[in-house]
């Protein structure tokens, strides 16, 4: 298990600002094991996918999106490549007007650039410019729209070693017989468990994965063909088609949330649950 991205005693404080906003850029993989805290929090990557279980939620998330965790639930985190992440945490008297529930949102550039300000405060008490900036951030979480967006991550410990290795590089071409074969897993059992767990086939969790990462590299401005290769496709109208089938629109035509410019990284920086 890590290092908590801030104190314990800060996440489960009642007390204090209303909101708390944190920042890491590590060069490591990041692993926070499940567990709990008074604040609710709202959590995401700067770049790559997160693994994040919730509740009873188990997603897969792009870095144009981020999770929401109302107070007091479990929750565990993974990150597939080296970790750059922020997360909020929000006072328990301010999560009222905010989902009841665990879900992931959509992150749009103006709550980025006020998450990447917040983390530069110092200090306990803020002042009525940070009080201010504080109400836009809860604004923002309050009123951003429910995404049916994360991919479920399954329970078998083999599955998810495929899943993971797949999240951390989903451009693995490997046929599902040879990822069979990897894990110890019988062919037909990988079929049958990963939908059971899922909800998707194996190829399908495969294409879903790729096409997350595919909304992360869009939402930098790369051209749709590099984004395709990049992911394994050697047919680009292949996946148009997909992209197209699953969002109802071309990869040319999605308008992902603009990303901010990476948040500023206190010199006193601490990690973040």
């Amino acid at each position: 298990m890590t290092d908590s991205l801030i104190l314990p005693t800060q996440a489960d404080s009642t007390e204090g600002p209303l909101v708390l906003a944190v920042v890491r850029h590590a060069g490591t993989v990041r692993v926070t094991r499940r567990h709990r805290h008074a604040r609710g929090q709202l959590l995401g990557a700067v770049q790559g996918l997160l693994s994040v279980d919730a509740g009873d939620s188990h997603w897969v998330v792009p870095a144009t999106h981020a999770v929401w965790i109302p107070p007091g639930v479990p929750h565990g985190l993974r990150s597939h490549g080296p970790f750059s992440g922020w997360s909020v945490y929000v006072a328990p008297a301010a999560c009222a007007a905010l989902p009841a529930a665990p879900c992931v949102l959509a992150v749009p550039g103006l709550l980025q650039e006020a998450v990447a300000r917040a983390a530069s405060w110092a200090g306990d008490v803020p002042d009525a410019r940070q009080a201010r900036l504080a109400g836009v951030i809860l604004d923002e979480i309050g009123t951003l729209p429910e995404a049916a967006l994360g991919l479920p991550m399954p329970l078998d410990a083999r599955l998810l070693k495929i899943a993971r290795t797949l999240s951390a590089r989903p451009e693995d071409g490997r046929r599902m017989d040879e990822w069979a074969a990897w894990a110890g897993i019988a062919p037909r059992t990988l079929t049958r468990r990963f939908l059971a767990e899922t909800g998707f086939s194996f190829t399908e969790w495969r294409q879903r994965v790729r096409l997350l990462r595919a909304l992360e590299l869009l939402a930098t401005g790369r051209p749709v063909t590099a984004v395709a290769l990049d992911l394994g496709y050697d047919n680009v109208s292949a996946f148009i088609a997909l992209f197209r089938r699953v969002f109802g629109v071309t990869p040319g035509r999605y308008n992902p949330p603009p990303h901010a410019p990476a948040p500023h990284v206190l010199p006193h920086e601490v990690d973040i649950n």
